[in-house]
């Protein structure tokens, strides 16, 4: 078992905004027990921790293929000009994972084409897939999930992230703002995303409802769809 490790942070938001935060960062995140699969997908973004927890697990034999999955976003292009897939796949490499183990999805740029992209692009090397181990962002893990359910039903899936705290994971990041703003809009979209036909539904208690109102009329704003 992997240990969360807290650090206290500089510049992070306080009393009822924070708790707000930690409510949202706790409701986006599945809990899933570990479990073989037959193949990991490592979700492209700006955090290049994914990559190095999808290694740790490929390492730990819980699956023996992983596809690194995203083109870019306004917010990786700089980062990982080469796309997201590309750097994590490097990454991995580094970390000790053999390259014929490791398969690259370029094209991607948002989390529907990811998980559709990967099921083509399995089904085309002829894989057969009865499970999968989805890696995302710790904030990203339920949107994953939903997205997946979606559309590819008839797979067995686990999602999971770093075992990070949300203060960690601020620090790493070094933007308070930003990462709230990412929580914010995660959740809109696991809450709008049903009804464009994106993701299945899912229950929001109303304590995060609420936390979600509070946060956007303190600003946390600019990731929200329009």
């Amino acid at each position: 078992m992997i240990e969360k490790i807290t650090v206290t942070p500089v510049g992070l938001p306080t009393g009822e905004l924070m708790a707000d935060a930690q409510l949202i960062w706790d409701y986006h995140q599945m809990n899933h027990v570990l479990r073989p699969a037959d193949v990991g997908i490592g979700v492209g973004s700006h955090d290049l921790g994914v990559a190095t927890f999808a290694a740790r697990l490929f390492h730990q034999g819980l699956f023996p293929t992983l596809v690194f999955t995203g083109a870019n976003s306004p917010t990786t292009v700089a980062r990982f000009p080469r796309g997201e897939a590309v750097h994590y796949r490097d990454h991995a490499i580094e970390l000790g994972v053999p390259a014929s183990a490791i398969v690259v999805e370029p094209l991607a740029t948002n989390t529907g084409q990811n998980v559709a992209f990967t099921r083509d692009l399995l089904a085309a090397r002829g894989e057969r897939v009865g499970s999968v181990l989805v890696m995302s962002k710790p904030y990203m893990e339920r949107r994953a999930f939903a997205t997946c359910q979606k559309l590819w039903p008839d797979v067995q899936i686990v999602c999971a992230s770093e075992p990070i705290e949300l203060a960690n994971y601020i620090n790493g990041i070094g933007d308070a703002g930003l990462v709230l703003d990412m929580l914010v809009g995660d959740l809109q979209r696991v809450i709008e995303y049903p009804a464009l036909g994106f993701a299945i539904e899912q229950e929001v208690p109303d304590d995060v409802y609420a936390g979600f109102a509070r946060l956007i009329d303190a600003g946390y704003t600019s990731r929200l769809m329009t």
